[in-house]
């Protein structure tokens, strides 16, 4: 250090630059001064990407409203940006034509064949009808009409007393061959969907909503080149569902029916393999009906196994369901890919307000037909009990129950019984505590593989296990046979899935009862429950009603509760100031 100082002179002040300079260079500091440069940098690069994202999505947005308002005058896509523009002359729409959807592809409309879609004519037991005689009818069914096209005449959408005045061919008419009168919900959209209007038919569930869609399908389908013009993955119709047991519902339906005239139906859904479902949908040189769920379906489409240019007719089955569940960007997706001209019909147990303006952009001028009264409404051929227990007794009130209705669990025949739970967890309890019970019991539920699902339903269906606990999964579309009861063990999050849980007895007819039981966890739904009952002429406990009667105004799933429910279906009109 004396050395320095000689040499420096001043070596104090000498001392310390070589310090800072030691200090500075430090790692320590050169580690802090990269992770400063660092968070500049990714600060620098996020306020980037976003202003980049927030005008992309600016852009999209504006397309697409430009895309959607052209669609509507019935014009051609701009050109691409850069190019020139080219005038043209847009073709008015072919004579019988309704016009296009929102949703759907206009250029593929124009450019494709027309196709046949109107077959009805009414029978003379039909057009002989007074206005009168159609109103008594549609009294007599509890069928409302709204929306019906003006300059009708008062029987030219009357609902139908046999099956023979829906004028189907012979063929497709043998389907109904055990059947003696159609329901109310098939009654009336007969004439509709064959008269070729859009539908939207709301009835409660068991009512026959799958044949009342699926008859006019394979009628068109014939109509069309019949059930010899096929191509592999490029079917004429197609059925969306919510669920894999609701679309397998589906399909067999349609499997029965199509046999009777040939046309080939193939399912397709998640959690089985795709080659298996993709080798069905190219036997035969292909099938004319597609029946999915909207997840498995877009997989095929962008993998280009499945066009849908050749669809005529789109069915969303139970499409409130498939909106309120989160699967709008998939059926936009899939409607997109089809002709903006063709026949679209929804079906459900029940129509949401929320939902009516988002479905109606996949539909013209729909005719909409309800079986009952307005709102949330429960088969009356279902007797329902509402008992209020304790939420730790429910195990205690559940094997009660299971010993009133189906006697001992050693019993040579026990009648098939529903019981629900709410969680997968819950379910798989009450599956193994039932089992200790030397009940013969299955289970269904969503983490359960596809397989042992199937084989669970295949066992309730035998009577080989006549008990089979099931979480909301198959609540709805799983028609099962003479299921005498439904044991609600957890109520559901909504009143609409207990509407579509108790649907599952007294189907087609016949009668059936629901057992559910309502804890102090439920009460917010207390006051829907009791109206549901008291509509369908059930007792209503005094102990529900302690509850409260206030019914909760239901939350939006974008705006939750800060939103107003409007009435889509009124047309605004135009005010003019002086």
């Amino acid at each position: 250090m004396n050395r320095i100082k000689r040499r420096g002179g001043g070596g104090g002040a000498f001392s310390s630059r070589i310090r800072a300079a030691l200090s500075s260079h430090s790692r320590p500091a050169r580690r802090a001064r990269h992770r400063a440069s660092s968070f500049a940098r990714s600060i620098e690069m996020g306020k980037e990407k976003k202003e980049k994202k927030e005008k992309k999505e600016k852009k999209a947005k504006k397309e697409k409203k430009e895309k959607r308002e052209k669609r509507e005058r019935g014009e051609d896509a701009a050109p691409a940006s850069g190019s020139a523009k080219v005038a043209r002359t847009v073709a008015p729409p072919r004579a019988g034509s309704r016009g296009y959807a929102s949703v759907g592809d206009v250029d593929l409309a124009k450019r494709s064949p027309p196709f046949a879609r109107e077959f009805y004519s009414p029978a003379s037991s039909v057009s002989s009808l007074s206005a009168a005689d159609v109103a008594a009818r549609r009294e007599t069914l509890g069928i409302t009409l709204e929306a019906a096209p003006a300059g009708l005449s008062p029987h030219a959408l009357a609902p139908l007393a046999a099956f023979a005045e829906a004028g189907f061919p012979r063929e497709v008419l043998a389907a109904t061959a055990n059947f003696k009168t159609p329901s109310p919900i098939q009654a009336q959209s007969w004439p509709i969907v064959l008269s070729g209007h859009d539908m939207v038919g709301i009835a409660a569930t068991g009512s026959g909503k799958t044949m009342a869609f699926g008859l006019p399908a394979l009628t068109q389908i014939l109509a069309n080149g019949g059930a010899g013009d096929v191509e592999p993955g490029r079917p004429k119709c197609l059925v969306l569902a919510p669920t894999r047991e609701l679309a397998q519902q589906t399909a067999r339906v349609f499997d029965e029916a199509g046999k009777l005239c040939g046309v080939r139906c193939v399912c397709v859904y998640g959690g089985a393999p795709k080659y298996e479902q993709k080798k069905l949908m190219r036997e035969g040189g292909g099938c004319a009906v597609i029946v999915a769920t909207p997840g498995r379906l877009r997989d095929f489409m962008n993998d280009g196994d499945v066009k849908l240019d050749r669809v005529t007719t789109l069915v969303l089955d139970e499409a409130d369901r498939m909106l309120d569940l989160g699967f709008e960007p998939e059926i936009r997706e899939i409607a997109g890919n089809t002709r903006a001209d063709r026949q679209t019909v929804m079906f459900s147990a029940t129509w949401p307000q929320a939902i009516q303006g988002l479905a109606s952009e996949f539909m013209r001028d729909p005719v909409k037909a309800r079986v009952g009264s307005e709102g949330l409404k429960a088969s009356h051929s279902v007797t329902q009990i509402v008992e209020v227990v304790e939420p730790n007794d429910k195990d205690q009130h559940l094997g009660r129950v299971l010993k009133k209705y189906l006697g001992s669990s050693q019993a040579a025949e026990t009648p098939r019984t529903l019981i629900f739970a709410l969680y997968k967890k819950e379910c798989a309890r009450l599956h193994e505590n039932l089992r200790r019970q030397n009940w013969r019991a299955a289970c269904i539920h969503g983490d359960m593989s596809q397989r042992d699902r199937e084989q669970s339903v295949e066992q309730f269906k035998s009577g080989k296990c006549p008990l089979l606990i099931a979480t909301d999964v198959a609540a709805r579309g799983l028609d099962i046979k003479g299921v005498e009861y439904v044991i609600n063990y957890t109520f559901p999050l909504t009143t609409e899935d207990y509407v579509h849980r108790i649907g599952r007895t007294g189907r087609a007819g016949r009668t059936g009862l629901a057992h559910t039981f309502f804890t102090q966890h439920d009460k917010g739904r207390a006051g829907e429950l009791a109206n549901v009952l008291r509509e369908a002429g059930a007792e209503v406990p005094q102990a529900l009603t302690n509850f409260g009667t206030h019914v909760k105004k239901k939350e939006s799933k974008l705006y939750g509760a800060h939103f107003k429910e409007i009435d889509t279906s009124v047309k605004a009109t135009k005010i003019v100031f002086d």
